[in-house]
């Protein structure tokens, strides 16, 4: 495990809120349990376990909805998982997460993605580049600002990259969705660079986020989409048609779905561990990775919710290795290459790049 722990790693897949610690979660839910919020105990054998039925991890799920209902706690778990992931040497962390409204707690989807940062700047373990590096300011003198603008052109710590996506929730209406849309556009100056739709793939109809989704690319915004998370054959052809910048999991997709990824070349965002739990493919020897790992199609691993899934990013390249016979230096150059797919500018990019040529030599 130390191996693929050192190697540098990149993260295109990642929901916030589903990527907490299990410590943390057990103290928030025991507080809230306190209070008489929640029945804790109706919930703490599900947060001490590691291998989680399908419904038990539905029941997290609910458990981090009620959860993640105020600014401290978003804060506070924003900069644990970056911590997490920068503590196993992932270099590239795009962070997705849904801004938040809740008017009863005086929670606006502004203020929700503005304890997201304070989260990022909290970070003290590691450098945190989030501002990109096109649109760091030349005045250093805003304490919001000059933090995360020095740690960019930081060399001499353990440095990150973080970006963030806005996600659309299916459950949302066509003006909402825009909404989110638009306060992308407001925040690109601190790392925002695209949009994500997600949430119950059985809830919602396609066309409802589709508006905001061309705005969103027009815009320059990056798009990235859960498709093929169930059976639907109609939504998943709709979706290749729209031509997003990469999608994630494609499980159930069908020949004619497979011939239109294809040959479009769109990036598949690839979660392991997620798949299984979920049973969205019956065995890991049945997962497409295989396949589209042959057709050399664009895929990077990710861990989708590494807290709810008990995984970690290190993990699902040990298991990409055990299960697919992949060797270290195929494994590397699969982490490398999704350079290119990830959201970010040009020079990132290339800073990335040096990094893993000098990784190659030590490892």
């Amino acid at each position: 495990m130390d191996w693929w722990v050192s190697m540098p790693k990149i993260e295109l897949h990642a929901h916030l809120n589903g990527s907490i610690r299990d410590s943390t979660l057990l103290e928030l839910a025991r507080a809230l349990g306190d209070k008489g919020v929640i029945d804790f105990s109706q919930v703490e054998h599900v947060i001490l376990k590691n291998d989680r039925s399908l419904s038990e991890v539905f029941k997290l799920f609910d458990l981090i909805h009620v959860v993640t209902t105020d600014h401290s706690s978003i804060t506070r778990i924003t900069k644990e998982v970056v911590e997490d992931f920068a503590f196993e040497n992932v270099v590239y962390l795009e962070l997705r997460t849904t801004p938040k409204k809740n008017d009863s707690l005086g929670m606006s989807k502004r203020s929700y993605m503005e304890a997201v940062l304070e989260g990022l700047r909290a970070v003290r373990s590691v450098d945190v580049a989030f501002i990109p590096y096109s649109e760091e300011p030349r005045n250093l003198s805003s304490p919001l600002l000059s933090d995360a603008s020095e740690k960019c052109n930081g060399n001499t710590r353990k440095k990150i990259f973080v970006r963030l996506l806005f996600s659309i929730d299916r459950r949302e209406t066509t003006e909402a969705a825009m909404e989110t849309v638009m306060l992308a556009l407001e925040m690109r100056h601190f790392g925002v660079v695209g949009i994500d739709l997600s949430g119950n793939p059985a809830v919602g109809e396609w066309i409802t986020y589709l508006p905001a989704l061309k705005f969103a690319r027009e815009q320059g915004l990056y798009v990235t989409l859960h498709c093929g998370e169930v059976s639907n054959s109609n939504e998943i052809h709709n979706m290749l048609e729209f031509l997003p910048h990469r999608i994630g999991h494609a499980c159930f997709f069908e020949e004619e779905h497979w011939r239109r990824l294809k040959s479009s070349n769109i990036p598949v965002e690839i979660c392991l561990t997620s798949n299984l739990r979920t049973l969205s493919v019956p065995t890991i020897d049945a997962h497409h990775f295989v396949d589209l790992y042959n057709a050399k199609h664009p895929l990077v691993l990710c861990t989708d919710d590494s807290g709810v899934f008990s995984t970690s990013l290190s993990n699902e390249y040990k298991i990409a290795s055990s299960s697919f016979g992949l060797g270290q230096k195929e494994l590397f150059e699969l982490s490398k290459n999704a350079i290119e797919f990830m959201f970010a500018d040009n020079v990132v990019k290339e800073d990335l790049r040096k990094t893993f040529n000098s990784a190659a030599k030590n490892l």
